[in-house]
């Protein structure tokens, strides 16, 4: 088949979510075979360094330098648009036009969109098919349900009432991301969701939509206990025994409301009990927020180049998210590695988990602090636990399984048009 992809940013290098996701789907399917191509936008023109490492698995890269958004554009369109937020991220005639030019010169089987920031052109690629035209197959890769991720935001920042300008934002974007969302799903020909829960979000807004489900993946062989990942210098080698640790990239919203109640509502119950604890936030982009709770007992390392040390060298992986939609690879990372996860049910939420069985579960602070202490006091435990979780991700969520599944939707897609 002979498939454009359509990102908001160079999948590569595949260091956060999306790119991560991305990557992994297209190195997959050009590996069985398939014509790739990919439009993707770039940050700036030095961007361009990375795509020799791409070009092994791409026919064609085109790129676009991504748009910038004053504030005062930005607030504009927060108050006198209907669309949301997310929609108005990259708008751009450049892409718009190497878009149409692309469909106009090639004949794609599938055109895939990937994220919500996308939709647009995944519209437009509609648009530009003829009557009667079976092909391209236009594809939304939904990676989150936004408006569900704004619900939740919401629901946690009006609780606090200096957050209540945030709870407003999120209020609005609920709303505008439900019709939108809505709208692109019923436009498309197949909607894709990373987990049933996803999926089960996106057909509340229309029963009568099309949804794949093709759930984020791990790659078992990277992330493996076996694993010899390159050397840290010694002073930012974990040296704590009874260490925890969380990786995300740290701008992104629900990942600082993760961090920042782990260290204000839950870490001062575990050093309770186990006061050498020491917790390590690993990720690129730690705002001021999370950069202020840096302290004894807390590294926030920032961007690293590799976070399988911190994830070896932990006794116990934490995910207190309590905001978000979609799967979280953080975890199934972690349970590649073989480090024991304790999570919000939030938090593993789209895994095919069994608390107490793979990982363990709290939406408490106490009963969270209560589940960390018991595995860090337990080795075998911690193993059995982890022991469990490596071949649930062996058997359900390497990305060797998922690809040829992603490929099973396509060729659905096609026979069905």
């Amino acid at each position: 088949m002979k498939i454009l992809f359509l990102t908001p940013q160079l999948p590569f290098p595949p260091d956060k979510g999306a790119t991560i996701r991305t990557f992994a789907l297209m190195k997959g399917l050009a590996q069985r075979g398939h014509q790739i191509h990919l439009l993707s936008f770039i940050n700036s023109e030095e961007d361009e360094s990375w795509l020799p490492h791409m070009r092994p698995y791409y026919a064609g890269v085109s790129t676009v330098v991504a748009p910038r958004r004053s504030k005062l554009t930005r607030l504009r369109t927060l108050i006198f648009s209907t669309l949301p937020d997310m929609a108005w991220r990259l708008p751009s005639a450049a892409f718009a036009d190497k878009l149409g030019d692309l469909l106009g010169r090639e004949s794609f089987d599938i055109v895939q969109a990937e994220s919500i920031e996308m939709a647009q052109y995944a519209l437009l690629a509609l648009g530009q098919r003829r009557p009667g035209e079976k092909k391209p197959v236009v594809i939304f890769d939904d990676l989150n349900a936004e408006y569900i991720l704004q619900k939740r935001a919401f629901d946690i920042d009006r609780r606090s009432p200096r957050k209540w300008h945030k709870a407003l934002y999120s209020w609005v974007q609920w709303q505008r991301l439900r019709a939108y969302e809505t709208h692109v799903s019923r436009c498309v020909d197949e909607v894709i969701a990373v987990s049933e829960a996803d999926a089960a979000s996106i057909a509340a807004l229309d029963g009568s939509i099309t949804i794949r489900v093709i759930p984020n993946g791990v790659d078992c062989m990277f992330f493996s206990p076996n694993a010899q990942p390159a050397a840290y210098p010694a002073p930012t080698k974990i040296k704590h025994m009874a260490s925890l640790v969380f990786t995300g990239t740290m701008d992104f919203r629900p990942n600082i409301d993760a961090v920042v109640w782990f260290c204000k509502d839950i870490l001062p119950l575990i050093k309770r009990d186990v006061f050498h604890v020491h917790f390590y936030i690993v990720g690129k982009n730690p705002p001021a927020e999370v950069q202020a709770l840096a302290g004894p007992a807390v590294t926030v390392t920032g961007y690293v180049s590799d976070i399988r040390p911190y994830m070896a060298h932990s006794s116990v992986y934490v995910v207190p998210m309590r905001m978000g939609s979609g799967t979280k690879l953080k975890v199934l990372e972690a349970m590649a590695m073989k480090i024991p996860v304790v999570s919000t049910a939030l938090g593993a939420e789209g895994i095919d988990a069994i608390p107490g069985k793979h990982l363990l579960l709290a939406d408490t602070a106490a009963d969270f602090a209560r589940h960390v202490i018991a595995l860090l006091d337990n080795a075998a435990e911690r193993q059995r636990l982890a022991d469990n979780a490596r071949r649930l991700v062996e058997e359900k969520y390497d990305w060797a399984t998922i690809v040829p599944a992603l490929e099973k939707v396509y060729t659905q897609a096609l026979i069905s048009r």
